[in-house]
């Protein structure tokens, strides 16, 4: 994350927006997909490729881990493109998947982040926008939406945002016509810290120069809060677009957004530090960013309303409870009835497994853990719950 200052903080009810849009039951069962597996995973893995500053061989190696993950995703080579660029004395690649709209295909929704970091692995900044995007392409990769999406996985944003400013410049003004681009959805640390609820989410309102397109990206970030509300449990708030790769986008005239941690924001001690790690982070909080940005890539990309079967499992997965929480000596697991097997899991923050059990025992003793916050998993069959446990 880029970002300097604040400008002025803008408060905005989020009450004033829910009734804006319709529910649509087809995105909330898609952005339940969200995995807090595959976002723990990922995390993990962006973790052990160590600082991936620009121009160095950590971050080529971070761009073809991104291009390996896609490839796994059975997105095809007529999906990607490699942006090389060349600036400030450094070169790097931005990494671009497109997947095609059925109605627009040549005009786009741009879901982006980057993936360099600077002093420290950026676990949070930004691993934790890089594995959302990874999972909205997962669920998203059969989903027919009319307009076109493309994935952006930007280098250089450390230095002053050099992948997406040559991006900008090199590709939509270098395309003829020039690119045609609906809105610009980024994600930049979104990670949470630990120990804290990370219960409110900011989302980036455009007040900045040129004002020619600020009314329709004041239209755009109530849409995205709007979509937060309905589809994850997280709470809304604002502040200013500022220092992201959405910038450029926003110079060259287009519709930009996003999303920013509410705990920590401009505050966390971790950011741009070698202590930016899944240990300081809550995998929680990025799983909930990750069905609110579910939700709303739909939304703007208009995808399929059809609605998913949901089978007796996922409405059992639903209803589970872990309580009390905060747990001292017995934690419980409240679910509806169910003469299914289950396996349930205890984690710490790194991922390190501290439990498991596997004979449907619905009282689990603690007593033996040390204080602290942990991950829950409930597993039925091949599905999966996870959430955040502290236990005192």
């Amino acid at each position: 994350m880029f970002k300097k200052y604040i400008s002025s903080l803008v408060l905005l009810s989020s009450l004033q927006f829910v009734n804006a849009q319709t529910f649509i039951q087809a995105y909330q069962d898609r952005a339940n997909q969200v995995s807090q597996t595959n976002v723990n995973t990922y995390l993990q893995e962006f973790e052990a490729l160590g600082v991936k500053r620009t121009g160095t061989t950590q971050n080529n190696n971070a761009f073809n881990w991104l291009k390996n993950k896609y490839t796994a995703l059975g997105y095809a080579t007529e999906n990607f493109q490699e942006h090389s660029w060349t600036a400030s004395g450094l070169s790097s690649k931005n990494l671009i998947v497109t997947k095609t709209g059925s109605l627009y295909p040549n005009k786009f929704v741009i879901v982006c982040g980057h993936f360099d970091s600077i002093n420290g692995p950026g676990t949070n900044d930004n691993g934790s926008g890089t594995s959302i995007i990874l999972e909205i392409a997962r669920i998203l990769k059969d989903v027919p939406t009319e307009y076109s999406i493309k994935f952006i996985h930007f280098s250089g944003e450390e230095q002053g945002l050099l992948g997406s400013s040559r991006y900008v410049s090199q590709i939509v003004n270098g395309t003829s016509p020039k690119m045609d681009i609906k809105v610009v959805v980024n994600l930049d640390q979104v990670g949470g810290l630990k120990n804290r609820t990370n219960n409110k989410l900011y989302h980036d309102r455009d007040q900045a120069s040129p004002t020619s397109n600020n009314a329709a990206a004041a239209i755009a970030v109530q849409e995205l809060a709007n979509c937060t509300l309905l589809y994850s449990p997280l709470g809304v708030d604002f502040d200013p677009a500022e220092s992201t790769d959405y910038v450029p986008f926003q110079q060259n005239g287009e519709i930009i957004t996003g999303y920013w941690e509410y705990e920590g924001g401009y505050n966390n001690p971790y950011v741009h530090t070698a202590n930016d790690l899944l240990v300081n982070m809550d995998p929680v909080y990025v799983y909930n960013v990750g069905k609110a940005a579910t939700g709303a890539i739909q939304h703007f990309s208009v995808a399929s309303k059809m609605t998913l079967a949901v089978d007796e499992t996922s409405k059992i997965l639903e209803s589970i409870q872990f309580y009390p929480n905060p747990a001292k000596n017995i934690l419980n697991l409240k679910m509806d009835k169910t003469s299914k097997a289950f396996t349930f899991e205890l984690t710490d923050m790194s991922g390190s497994l501290i439990l498991i059990n596997k004979n449907n025992n619905r009282q689990i003793d603690i007593s033996n853990l040390k204080p602290g916050v942990y991950l829950g998993t409930l597993i039925i069959e091949n599905e999966k719950v996870t959430k955040k446990i502290i236990i005192e």
